[in-house]
């Protein structure tokens, strides 16, 4: 059997699928996914409200439309509970077993589940795909305030998103500010002026203790004795590479699935990138990166072996109350931010220890040098 079988309908599987048919036509494939398949972009989930689309608006295509589309076989809300590499076949939880010819794990991440007492504990939500979006719309209807558990990225694009679209945001993080792990700490206030002018209020340093339920919303109360009421709670704390499926299958891995510059896991025929994937030691669940490997896979699946390259790759964050763009220095990079402050405008370098800039982080007005500064910057491999 020379099928492809692809797990995961997300950027990463949809679009391998396209790059994979530009190069073979007739191959035969199947797509496999828990969803319902819809052709989306994840990272249109946090601009939703402030574009005022409902999830079927932030559907491009239907799984039937891609089935066409793609010349392959999309089969939805199916789970795969095993994958057996010696026999190369993956078994579905149904008991039915498919075998392939090469297998890709497109598998996406999880969101990080903070543990929380109270009564309604289980009740805060997460948004990581589009049916998440689709049922947070549904109960926010409405509603007027949210609390969102997480000041990173995510739980920044949320805050401003639903602040356009007329909630009152409430923002706990027990790190202490915005975006802790990409910016320097003047980049970080800037975040959280521009967001506060915006409205949101923020709980830096403690952690949400429990969720309780109160009337038709919730009772929130953090570490440090607050209580913030809420309609709603959104947990934004942070993504996690599913592992477990690959893990299962004996298959190495770290913090995801471990791949070589070829996206090749430790069993010959299986293939792993995108969120789920640590590529040449590194788990970069950003757009750019997941197109760039999405593209060398399916050269390397249609008979034409290419690794992947990761260049320079700045990463927009979606908060235009404070502009950010980020080019984060190499994990373990050892050396010190130099920043420029001006208000809402700041630039910050960060340099290595041997004088280098290996990454940069700018904010407001700053961002307009995104382009000279990625031009100094380091390739990753």
């Amino acid at each position: 059997m020379n099928r492809l079988v692809i797990i995961g309908t997300g950027l990463a599987g949809y679009n391998l699928a396209k790059e994979f048919r530009k190069l073979e036509a007739e191959r035969p494939l199947l797509i496999l996914t828990a969803d319902d398949g819809r052709n989306y972009s994840k990272p249109m989930l946090s601009t939703g409200f402030t574009k005022q689309k409902t999830a079927d608006e932030l559907a491009m295509n239907s799984a039937a439309d891609m089935a066409a589309q793609l010349n392959a076989e999309v089969r939805t809300h199916v789970r795969v509970a095993r994958i057996d590499t010696a026999a190369k076949t993956v078994t579905l939880e149904s008991g039915e077993s498919i075998a392939y010819g090469d297998l890709v794990l497109a598998l996406g991440a999880d969101t990080f589940k903070v543990p929380m007492e109270g009564d309604a504990a289980a009740e805060v939500l997460s948004i990581n795909d589009l049916m998440d979006y689709a049922a947070f719309r549904a109960k926010a209807d409405g509603k007027k305030k949210v609390l969102v558990i997480g000041a990173g990225l995510i739980g920044c694009e949320f805050a401003n998103d639903l602040s356009n679209g007329g909630f009152q945001v409430e923002v706990v993080d027990p790190a202490g500010r915005c975006l802790p792990a990409l910016l320097p700490p003047e980049a970080s206030a800037a975040v959280a002026r521009g967001l506060e002018g915006l409205g949101v209020k923020f709980h830096f340093g403690p952690a949400v203790k429990a969720v309780d339920k109160a009337g038709d919303g919730y009772r929130c109360t953090l570490t440090d004795g607050t209580v913030v009421d809420a309609d709603l709670v959104i947990s934004a704390v942070g993504l996690r590479p599913r592992i477990a499926l690959a893990k299962e299958a004996g298959l190495a891995v770290n913090r995801g699935i471990v791949t070589d510059k070829e996206l090749r896991t430790s069993a010959p025929h299986v293939y792993a990138f995108g969120d789920c994937a640590e590529v040449n030691g590194y788990v970069l669940p950003y757009v750019l990166p997941l197109m760039g490997a999405a593209r060398a896979l399916a050269k390397s699946l249609a008979g034409y072996p290419t690794p992947v390259s990761y260049g320079v790759m700045p990463v927009q964050v979606k908060t235009p109350a404070c502009p950010v763009v980020v080019c984060p220095p190499p994990v373990g990079s050892q050396g010190s931010w130099q920043v420029e402050a001006n208000g809402q405008d700041v630039k910050g370098v960060f340099v290595g220890s041997d004088g280098k800039p290996l990454g940069f982080a700018l904010t407001g007005k700053a961002t307009e040098e995104k382009t000279a500064l990625a031009k100094t910057m380091p390739v990753l491999f």
